[in-house]
């Protein structure tokens, strides 16, 4: 009996395998606009990373003044190999653009259709237009909030959080200062003189680094968050044993109404819980100081309220409040340098594997910060938080 089959004879001969072949590195011309500095004073690269990036073989186009608020001068950028323009909207025709703050609808109004877009995202400043407008553009948007490297984490969270619970002590240390309406009282540890006390809700990232920073100062610190591992590996972190607590409402009134400072470091899944009521807030000294970390996610005191780097404070029942959301530009030049070095390794491995399509598809780490791919949504949150269409990254990239 014969045996049929459905293949030619050419057919069942034994092929080569086709195998995808990575392109070879290609070069990237990035723009770099100036930022608002009324509410941003970073920049994305320093002259080091540019010239780095220059060496490597790309282009580099900043906008003049662009890094004036981080003490760098256009000189600096142009030694290092970076092209100067006065004109915006040179800058934003560059097929990369790179920015701090999240563009404005004029901004993006100024792309080309098809640009890669990195810059931070801050979903609760958000509107729904912003994504409309990115996508009728067609436009690849990358935010750093989202990038997860090779362990897991968040690389320019976790060092923008450092530097915000560092600067929250600084803050805070200011405002207690007569001058500044505050008690008059000094962080450190005088002999024969109480410490200050210093209240922290919550046990992250930004409470390890105030904490490590206040107890350096010599003050007492006192830490509450429901989360009792975080309290944990707070402790373990830390030089010397410190009081720690899960949020009950009595513990914590009573510590407030004893504290001079008290700093709010909690992050919710859609905004902070607000833990420090308004009759919490009354009980508390005379000239204390409040600095909320998380404003920018709603904050955990319900006095308080967001403001500005021109006008920061503003005082309630005799107790000052402090609410800029955007607490690292006022240390810009210290920003700029950790958020340089998050960014621009990326950028050079975006480079390595041929264009910036082909490092997504490659690229667990780079495709994990992306939101919008060539004017698709692609992040599910956003998608719910919006009511806006998305689709899964990995099932367009197939």
């Amino acid at each position: 009996m014969d045996v049929t089959s459905p293949f030619s004879k050419s057919q069942l001969i034994p092929q080569e395998e086709k195998l995808e072949v990575r392109k070879k590195r290609g070069q990237l011309f990035i723009g770099i606009p100036k930022e608002d500095f009324r509410v941003e004073k970073r920049i994305c690269l320093t002259p080091e990373s540019v010239n780095m990036l220059v060496k490597a073989g790309h282009k580099v186009l900043i906008e003049s003044g662009a890094g004036a608020e981080a003490s760098y001068e256009d000189r600096k950028y142009s030694e290092a190999g970076a092209l100067i323009t006065q004109d915006k909207t040179k800058v934003f025709g560059c097929p990369i653009i790179l920015k701090v703050e999240p563009p404005t609808l004029e901004e993006i109004q100024l792309m080309k259709p098809k640009t890669y877009l990195f810059s931070a995202l801050q979903l609760k400043t958000q509107k729904k237009e912003y994504f409309e407008a990115l996508a009728k553009k067609k436009i690849t948007a990358m935010c750093y909030e989202f990038i997860k490297d090779r362990y897991g984490a968040y690389p320019f969270l976790h060092a923008i959080s450092e530097i915000a619970g560092i600067a929250s002590i600084q803050i805070a240390s200011d405002y207690m200062c007569s001058m500044n309406g505050g008690k008059g009282l000094l962080f450190g540890n005088v002999t024969g003189v109480p410490p200050t006390e210093v209240v922290i809700i919550g046990a992250g990232i930004v409470a390890e680094s105030a904490v490590k920073t206040a107890i350096a100062l010599g003050v007492n610190v006192k830490v509450f968050d429901n989360n009792i591992h975080k309290l944990k590996r707070l402790q373990k972190s830390l030089p010397t044993q410190i009081f720690t607590s899960t949020i009950q409402e009595r513990v914590l009134t009573k510590a407030l109404m004893r504290c001079d400072v008290a700093i709010g470091a909690v992050k919710g899944c859609n905004r902070s819980p607000i833990l420090v009521t308004e009759e919490m807030v009354q009980r508390m000294k005379p000239g204390a100081v409040i600095i909320d970390v998380c404003i920018d996610n709603g904050g955990c005191f319900e006095t308080s309220e967001i403001t500005t780097h021109e006008h920061p404070t503003q005082t309630k029942y005799g107790v000052i409040h402090y609410g800029v959301p955007n607490i690292t530009a006022k240390y810009s030049k210290t920003a700029t340098l950790a958020i340089s070095n998050i960014i621009s390794p990326y950028l050079l491995d975006l480079s390595e594997n041929g264009s910036i399509d082909d490092a997504i598809s490659y690229d667990n780490t780079i495709r994990s910060g992306i939101y919008m791919y060539k004017g698709i949504l692609v992040n599910e949150a956003i998608g719910k938080w919006f009511h806006l269409d998305h689709k899964d990254i990995n099932l367009i990239l197939l």
